[in-house]
């Protein structure tokens, strides 16, 4: 039997997932037999230092402790009927059009289906879905094409879905030789999009060939890749190993394959420094790195989050320096994170404690803070941003409306700012406004 990192769908919950499905007598998957499929890794390799894992029921969830219910004014709710979401992202062209990757029976087997969805007047309405023979677990918009869609399956395979087109995508794009679990659209260029997977490598691509334009090898199994959203030559990673890898492409590739720079997430910082913040983080052990996500107003700092349960930010010019920011709260893995478009300081983040929580880095409150001093940056110390200490970043609120592992959130682009749409296990897609957890500080 074939061996996987960490579980698929969801890195931090194979140690417990047999057993979840063995007590849910109401799931599909009531056999207790350890050979559910070859897609899911012997237990015995699953033990990860700091990897808490919810071993329990769908019914049992209560029992696990739950922060205080949150009062949404306004929520708007779609299920996707017998799909598990995985991924949740709004259009970069429309605020009333959002599009949910899911997978059946959890991503474990099966098929998986896009759905395409409408915010009407009554209601969230389906435009159009899309059926696979695989498991679905990203996807994200095109930048080019308004009606455009790209979905990372679990065959290792991309496909490009046009909503104008029934039934077969338009593009199908296999390298990967393992699971496919990123994709990102290139922001600026706009005329290509990334892929990462288990495989351990990081593809480049072309809407317009099925051959890969580039491969950067991680050789570790890769969660999440972006391209930077304010220069179109730097690519991230976050993988297995507990590293945030930084590529640029104008470097030669003869070079580590355009590797610039090696983040060890969970390593101590190079101590304190003269200045305002908590001393350097001592060293924790290495966890997987599920997700991460580019500061949309600091084209410098990373956020990452995983099994661990923090999330961090980093400034990628100071790689040994460690966390700017810490933030903790959540109870299990951190499985998505997105900062938010409307503030340099705000986060969001999704967990399998089945909440999704907002965040406050105390980027702004430091920078006011300097400038109240009046102290301009001296000497090489100043000029490292970790080199000050590491700050703790606060959390804002709660929502904790999904009732399993929350597994997509994603901010709208448009409007005053705020609206968020996050997915779950549960079958469900909330859309929300995070304005209200703002007023809980």
């Amino acid at each position: 039997m074939s061996t996987i990192p960490a579980g698929r769908g969801g890195m931090g919950w194979s140690s417990s997932i047999t057993n979840r499905f063995a007590l849910n007598s109401n799931n599909v998957f009531a056999s207790s037999s350890p050979a559910m499929t070859t897609r899911q890794r012997p237990v015995a390799q699953a033990s990860h230092a700091g990897s808490p894992l919810p071993s329990r029921p769908v019914a049992a969830a209560a029992a696990v402790a739950a922060p205080p219910p949150v009062i949404m004014a306004a929520m708007l709710e779609f299920r996707t009927q017998g799909y598990n979401p995985y991924a949740v992202k709004y259009s970069p062209y429309y605020d009333s059009r959002i599009a949910v990757a899911t997978s059946a029976n959890f991503g474990i087997v099966g098929n998986g289906r896009v759905f395409a969805l409408g915010l009407t007047a009554q209601g969230v309405q389906v435009e159009k879905t899309f059926d696979t023979n695989d498991a679905l677990y990203d996807l994200a918009w095109s930048e080019i094409n308004e009606n455009q869609l790209i979905v990372a399956c679990g065959d290792g395979s991309l496909k490009l879905f046009d909503l104008g087109v029934n039934d077969f995508p338009v593009m199908n794009f296999h390298e990967h030789k393992r699971e496919t679990f990123s994709v990102c659209w290139s922001p600026i260029t706009k005329d290509s999009f990334l892929s990462s997977s288990w495989d351990g490598t990081v593809k480049i691509w072309s809407p317009t060939r099925t051959q890969s334009l580039r491969t950067l090898p991680i050789g570790n199994c890769t969660y999440s890749a972006s391209f930077c959203p304010s220069n179109p030559a730097l690519i991230s990673a976050v993988s297995s190993d507990s590293h945030l890898r930084i590529f640029d492409l104008r470097t030669p590739s003869s070079a580590k394959y355009h590797l610039v720079s090696t983040i060890p997430v969970h390593a101590a910082g190079s101590g304190p420094q003269p200045g305002v913040g908590l001393p350097g983080p001592a060293a924790s052990p290495p966890a997987e790195v599920l997700t991460h996500d580019w500061n949309k107003y600091n084209s410098t700092v990373v956020a990452t989050g995983g099994v661990d349960r923090i999330i961090r930010t980093f400034d990628i010019r100071s790689p040994a320096a460690g966390p700017l920011a810490i933030m903790q709260g959540h109870e299990y893995a951190v499985r998505r994170l997105a900062w938010s478009p409307h503030a340099s300081d705000v986060l969001i983040s999704a967990s399998y404690d089945m909440t999704v929580r907002l965040w406050n880095d105390g980027g702004a409150s430091a920078a006011a803070a300097q400038q109240q001093r009046q102290q301009p940056p001296q000497g090489p110390a100043s000029a490292i941003p970790g080199a000050a200490g590491t700050r703790a970043g606060h959390q804002m609120g709660i929502m904790n409306r999904h009732t399993e592992f929350v597994t997509g959130v994603d901010w709208c682009l448009f409007g005053v700012g705020g609206w968020v749409a996050s997915v779950g296990w549960d079958e469900r897609v909330l859309l929300w406004d995070a304005n209200m957890l703002m007023g809980q500080r």
